[in-house]
C-alpha cells in the first residue's frame, strides 16, 4: 500500500518562530480513506519501527527521548499504545510524570525527569515531562509557591525565560552526548475535548478516565494555549524540536507521530556491530561442533 505522504516538516515549529495555536490546525485531510487503510498502514508504520528500533537497540550509539504532552483526553496514552505496539519491551522505556512527589519538591524541576533519561540503545518516551513546570505550573501559579524557591526567585522579573533556557541547555547537553529529543504537541480543539469527556461519562468502560479535576482545568483553556505558545515558541530548537500534531482526529495523529518517529530514527548513522576475523573464526569453530 501506497501512503499518502505525511512530511515532517509541515508539523515541526521552526526554531524562533512566534507560535499563534489558532494559526495550527487540529484537524486535517485524513492520510487513509478507511478504517481499513489507517490499520493497514499503521501495521506498515509499526513493523518499519520494530525493525529500525533492533537496529537502534544493537548499534547502542545514540538514545531516543520522545515526549508527549497536550490537554487531558489529546490522545497521548493511545498514540504512545499504539505507535509503540511493536516495539520491543527490553529497548523501551515508558514513564509517566504526576504531581511531584515532597522528595522531589527538595531538588531541582529537572531532576526527577532527569533520573529517567534513556540510555544508548533504549528509546525513552515521557507522558507528560519536566515541560509541566512551564505548562501547569505557570497557569497555576499557587503550585509555585509551594515548591519551597526562596520569593525573590520565585518573583523574579525573567523567571520563567530561565527555566525555558534550563530546558534547553539540557537539551543541548543530552544532543551533544547523543541523546536525541522529539516532542509531540498534541493540538485538541476544545470542543473535541468536551465530546471525549462526554463519552468517559457515558461509556461505563471509560469512566475510570475522567476526573473532576479534568473539568476545572477546562476553565483555564486560554491560560493554557498562552503557555504552550511560550513555551513552543522558547524551546523548539534544530537538536530538539517540537511538532505540533493535529489531534481532533486520533487515527491520524498516531500516523503523523509513527512517521516523525521513523523519520527520526532513519536519520541516525546506525549500524549493526561487525564481526572481526578472529570472532568470525570462534563463531566457525562453534558450528563445527555442533554440527558434528
Amino acid at each position: 500500500m501506497h501512503e499518502m505522504k505525511i512530511n515532517s516538516k509541515d508539523f515541526r515549529v521552526r526554531p524562533g518562530d512566534k507560535v499563534k495555536l489558532t494559526d495550527w490546525p487540529t484537524i486535517v485531510k485524513p492520510f487513509s480513506k478507511s478504517k481499513k487503510e489507517y490499520r493497514k498502514l499503521l501495521e506498515e508504520h509499526v513493523v518499519e519501527l520494530s525493525s529500525l528500533q533492533q537496529l537502534h537497540y544493537a548499534s547502542n550509539r545514540y538514545a531516543l527521548l520522545l515526549i508527549f504532552q497536550g490537554m487531558d483526553a489529546g490522545g497521548k496514552d493511545g498514540a504512545i499504545r499504539h505507535v509503540m505496539s511493536g516495539v520491543n519491551p527490553q529497548g523501551c522505556q515508558v514513564f509517566s510524570f504526576k504531581q511531584p512527589s515532597a522528595d522531589e519538591l527538595e531538588h531541582d524541576f529537572l531532576w526527577r525527569t532527569t533520573r529517567c533519561l534513556p540510555e544508548r540503545g533504549q528509546i525513552g518516551i515521557f507522558n507528560r515531562s519536566y515541560y509541566e513546570e512551564v505548562l501547569v505550573v505557570r497557569v497555576h501559579p499557587e503550585i509555585l509557591r509551594a515548591q519551597g524557591l526562596f520569593e525573590e526567585l520565585r518573583d523574579e522579573k525573567h523567571f520563567w525565560e530561565k527555566r525555558y533556557r534550563s530546558i534547553v541547555d539540557l537539551e543541548s547537553h543530552l544532543y551533544r552526548n547523543e541523546t536525541r529529543t522529539v516532542k509531540f504537541f498534541l493540538h485538541l480543539s476544545k470542543n473535541e475535548q468536551k465530546k471525549r469527556f462526554l463519552e468517559r461519562i457515558d461509556d461505563p468502560h471509560k469512566n475510570w478516565k475522567f476526573s473532576l479535576a479534568d473539568i476545572h482545568e477546562r476553565k483555564y483553556w486560554g491560560q493554557y494555549m498562552q503557555a504552550y505558545e511560550e513555551c513552543l515558541k522558547a524551546t523548539s530548537t534544530h537538536h530538539a524540536p517540537w511538532y505540533v500534531v493535529p489531534a481532533d482526529d486520533k487515527e491520524n495523529a498516531r500516523l503523523i507521530v509513527s512517521r516523525i518517529v521513523l523519520d527520526t530514527l532513519s536519520d541516525l548513522k546506525m549500524a549493526y556491530p561487525k564481526t572481526t576475523p578472529k570472532r568470525r573464526q570462534e563463531l566457525k569453530s562453534i558450528r563445527k561442533l555442533l554440527t558434528k
